[in-house]
């Protein structure tokens, strides 16, 4: 008999998030005007975020697909980075997108919502500030005083609306 067979899988590691964007920190209204896309090529942009609003993790993206679909883009399965939100594959393109809804929660329904630290209202939520996959910190309208960031440990926001189908 001859050498037994082996198999190997290309690695796509530089497409794949593993817990780190290709930057620093990313706001998620900036994350929101990038474009998804396959090795240069557009596929969709995103029209909202999902979250674990327990964990503050970023569960992905609901992208809408040049051919008007909309589907979810897990966030393992993308790479964002400040010029675009690469994928390895079209197939992390999931269809199902009320599935993840159910699961998460809009970062367009919690926009306008207020925020409460410590039980106490800390103002209302602005954007927020996404450092690989956790939401680190809140950016809040705070009246007369302006815009802060807050840190979104232990930070709890009241949703102001109902997500609209973008």
């Amino acid at each position: 008999m001859g050498s037994p067979v082996t198999w190997s899988l290309r690695s796509i590691r530089s497409d794949r998030n593993d817990g780190a964007m290709a930057l620093g920190s990313l706001s998620a209204t900036e994350a929101l005007q990038l474009p998804v896309r396959l090795r240069g090529i557009q596929l969709g942009r995103p029209v909202d975020l999902l979250l674990d609003r327990d964990s503050w993790h970023v569960l992905g993206f609901v992208v809408r697909c040049s051919d008007e679909s909309q589907r979810f883009l897990p966030l393992a399965a993308s790479q964002p980075s400040h010029d675009e939100i690469a994928v390895g594959s079209a197939l992390m393109l999931l269809e199902d997108v009320s599935f993840y809804r159910t699961r998460g929660t809009s970062f367009r329904r919690l926009l306008g919502g207020e925020v409460r630290q410590r039980g106490r209202p800390a103002g209302r939520l602005r954007d927020l500030v996404l450092t690989g996959s956790k939401v680190t910190e809140l950016e809040l309208q705070r009246g007369a005083a302006g815009v802060v960031r807050v840190p979104a440990a232990g930070a709890t926001v009241v949703p102001s609306r109902r997500a609209t189908a973008a």
